[in-house]
């Protein structure tokens, strides 16, 4: 366990590039090399990841952790995933809250913001071309972008109505909604796995009625405690139970990954509850794709910012205020996914067997493609137009987020030398 234990810690500080990459990274040092799981059954794991709501890496690490070393092995593997990122996010988000509005500061996030708005487009293209593959499905995402952009209905409002919508045509039409599933260009394994295909399963992972009511209870006590005692500490509409709940309806709605979950935390954070404005949203974005771990650990940054400018008044109120959004805002983001994994998993893999929900997961994916290129719309236009529509035009930004988007997407260069170079041409404009 130490070993493995050592693995995840290790993860956590490594896992740049979003879920792919991370998913790649694990199935390459635990499949590959290691031989801790065999093929087939990582991809069971996977498969049952990709069909709830919140990170698939973290949750899959998760589910192999729960798999190895029982009930703690899991936690402590989830928790190592995300630990890392909790510490670089709350410093990070000190430094820009601090320093940010400096002049250098200022022209490093002037030329990350363009490449911000091509990274999304790029996360719309890469999600659409996995998963869209009938005209049916894209005019899904082509009625989700209209739902949000035009009419500006709820994200949550368009998710469920997605679903609804999948339910039906996965019994209508089936081969349509059938998902594409996972890929991996792994070599031919021969060496047998410590959990092989047909090692049997661990007394501890079979399933038990009894112990499932049991986590059922354990779980709701582990989620209501902390939000009685932010209530008692506060009141319920001050802002940390707001930002409890908040991103409580945020881990239960984040289906498709991380960049679903931005419209959503967007909708919340910048237009609802005002807490951050739109370009410190964008910042946070390029934070988080510059930080290892899983994208969806912008939600730090958002908890980070939401209680750091409500008790900005000097001395280190407003840094603690910070820690404690940041920290209840990951608390109640990643709770629910610990306890999808722990509820779910001793179930399949006691089953086996086909999973069920695949046909409305497709549906969202499809409609989650709209609403992410919405957001990229948005932003480009606040990037584009920094003074609105009828002001001066940045011709430097449109020309920063073309340049991005074409090595994002045609020469495949990777997010953090786009993010660096785009800082530096920012930084250039002090100097000239």
């Amino acid at each position: 366990m130490r070993e493995a234990l050592l693995y995840w810690l290790k993860l956590g500080l490594i896992s740049f590039g979003g879920p792919t990459a991370q998913i790649a990274m694990m199935h390459q040092e635990l499949v590959e090399k290691k031989r801790w799981i065999s093929e087939k059954r990582f991809l069971h794991a996977l498969n049952y990841c990709m069909l709830l709501p919140g990170p698939e890496a973290q949750q899959l690490a998760t589910y192999l952790g729960w798999l190895m070393h029982r009930t703690w092995g899991g936690i402590l593997a989830g928790v190592f995933f995300i630990l890392p990122s909790l510490f670089i996010l709350i410093a990070l988000s000190w430094i820009y809250i601090t320093y940010g509005q400096t002049p250098i500061f200022a022209a490093i996030f002037f030329g990350i913001k363009p490449a911000v708005t091509a990274i999304v487009l790029q996360a719309a293209h890469r999600i659409a071309k996995r998963s869209i593959r009938h005209a049916l499905l894209w005019s899904v995402a082509a009625a989700s972008f209209i739902a949000i952009f035009v009419f500006n209905l709820p994200f949550p409002l368009i998710i469920i109505s997605a679903g609804l919508f999948g339910l039906w045509g996965g019994k209508k039409y089936p081969e349509i909604f059938k998902p594409g599933g996972h890929k991996n260009q792994s070599s031919q394994i021969i060496a047998p796995a410590i959990i092989d295909d047909d090692t049997p399963i661990p007394p501890h992972a079979l399933f038990s009625k009894q112990k499932l009511f049991w986590q059922i209870g354990i779980g709701f006590i582990l989620w209501l405690a902390p939000m009685v005692l932010l209530i008692a500490l506060y009141n319920w509409k001050s802002l940390y139970p707001q930002i409890a709940w908040f991103f409580t309806k945020a881990a239960l709605l984040t289906f498709g990954g991380a960049y679903a979950v931005l419209p959503y935390v967007y909708q919340g954070a910048v237009e609802h509850f005002h807490w951050l404005s739109p370009g410190q949203m964008m910042d946070g974005l390029a934070l988080g794709e510059t930080t290892p771990g899983p994208l969806i650990m912008i939600v730090t940054y958002v908890g980070y910012l939401a209680g750091h400018l409500q008790h900005a008044v000097g001395g280190n109120l407003g840094f603690w205020g910070g820690v404690i959004g940041a920290c209840v805002a990951t608390w109640f983001t990643f709770l629910p996914s610990f306890l999808f994994i722990l509820f779910g998993a001793p179930f399949i893999e006691s089953t086996h067997g086909n999973l069920k929900l695949t046909a409305p997961l497709t549906a969202i994916t499809a409609a989650v493609v709209g609403v992410i290129a919405n957001l990229a719309i948005f932003f480009a236009y606040h990037v584009f137009f920094p003074s609105g529509i009828s002001g001066a035009i940045s011709w430097l930004s449109i020309a920063i987020a073309i340049a991005s988007a074409i090595a994002l997407m045609r020469y495949q260069i990777g997010i953090i030398p786009v993010i660096a170079c785009t800082g530096l041409i920012g930084l250039s404009t002090v100097f000239f």
